[in-house]
């Protein structure tokens, strides 16, 4: 705020003073008052007023550099009423009191959304489980009718499946701090847990899996990671070639982390899809044109790394493949022990 601005509010006052003291000038000069008391008179009218409207505005400007300074450094900003200190004017403490019962009602809203989503999410998780088990009773009713039929039905259960495990890792996503546990992971068997679960898929469409140089232990959560390489290996399997396909898995180990490598020779991203991959709902050219992709896998991995402090990069070029790669930076590893 500046005195300019300070001024500028106070306009209609000082007009008001001004029009005031000219008029009693004016009287006084016309019944010959001495000028000397004339500007006497100005003296002691404005020199007070000035004075008070300079101390209010260094109290002003300190009150509102105050609170810009804890606007700043504050990350929720809705908390300000909270830290800030009760202001000394009426006019101040009517603004406080205006924000403390406008920031009491929001943290009623919120409560009452937040009740909402923990609600709708337990439904949701309560849903997954119950569902599993027709599910599973259908695979047994496959597996005791085995036939071409049956095969086919049993690799349609298994997208159902997987459709299923994301909804409940993306009901589970923002609360990824209370479901997972920390541990020793070995990458090797890690990926080969993956592999061997998207086993049939590689087989029916010729694609060669190479992951003999994948070494190394990290510490996170198994779970989660299988579910994030899973996603990550099924899009390198849906956007491959048919017959000459390949995905090699690799890790690298450097000073600061070790990069787990997934790169296949499919089809490749668009340059212009590259930044976008990890938006909520993103298709893109390649999605319009399989018409399979939902758009939540990339996002929903990309938000479950970061919620495990890890990193997820992704370069492609189109007709020549993508290589994705997650980050275990070594201080996670080192506080785990």
């Amino acid at each position: 705020m500046s005195i300019k601005e300070y001024l500028k509010d106070r306009t209609v006052f000082l007009l008001i003073n001004f029009t005031l003291f000219i008029i009693i000038s004016g009287i006084m000069l016309l019944i010959n008052s001495d000028s000397r008391i004339i500007l006497l008179i100005f003296c002691i009218w404005f020199i007070p007023i000035l004075t008070y409207i300079m101390i209010e505005y260094v109290k002003q400007k300190i009150l509102y550099n105050e609170l810009n300074s804890i606007m700043d450094h504050l990350d929720r900003k809705y908390l300000l009423s909270e830290v800030m200190k009760e202001p000394e004017n009426v006019e101040g403490k009517l603004l406080y009191d205006v924000l403390r019962q406008a920031n009491k009602d929001m943290h009623e809203h919120v409560k009452n959304y937040r009740d909402r989503e923990n609600e709708y999410r337990e439904y949701i998780e309560t849903w997954v489980h119950e569902i599993k088990t027709p599910i599973a009773s259908t695979r047994l009713i496959i597996d005791n009718n085995q036939n071409d039929i049956t095969r086919n039905i049993k690799e349609e259960v298994k997208k159902i499946e997987e459709y299923i495990e994301q909804v409940l890792y993306y009901s589970r996503s923002n609360n990824v701090s209370k479901d997972y546990l920390i541990k020793e992971v070995s990458l090797p068997d890690l990926v080969r847990r993956v592999i061997k679960r998207s086993s049939r898929d590689f087989i029916t469409k010729g694609i060669i899996v190479d992951m003999e140089a994948v070494e190394g232990t990290v510490y996170s959560d198994a779970k989660w990671l299988e579910f994030i390489m899973n996603q990550l290996i099924g899009n390198a399997i849906k956007y491959n070639r048919e017959h000459d396909g390949r995905v090699t898995i690799s890790t690298i180990r450097n000073e600061n982390n070790i990069v787990l490598t997934i790169e296949d020779n499919g089809i490749g991203i668009i340059d212009k899809d590259l930044n976008r991959v990890f938006e909520k709902g993103f298709t893109g050219e390649n999605g319009r044109k399989f018409g399979k992709s939902t758009g939540i896998g990339l996002y929903l991995c990309k938000k479950l790394v970061e919620q495990l402090g890890l990193g997820l990069t992704l370069t492609s070029k189109i007709g020549e493949g993508t290589k994705v790669s997650i980050i275990f930076p070594l201080r996670n590893m080192s506080f785990m022990h």
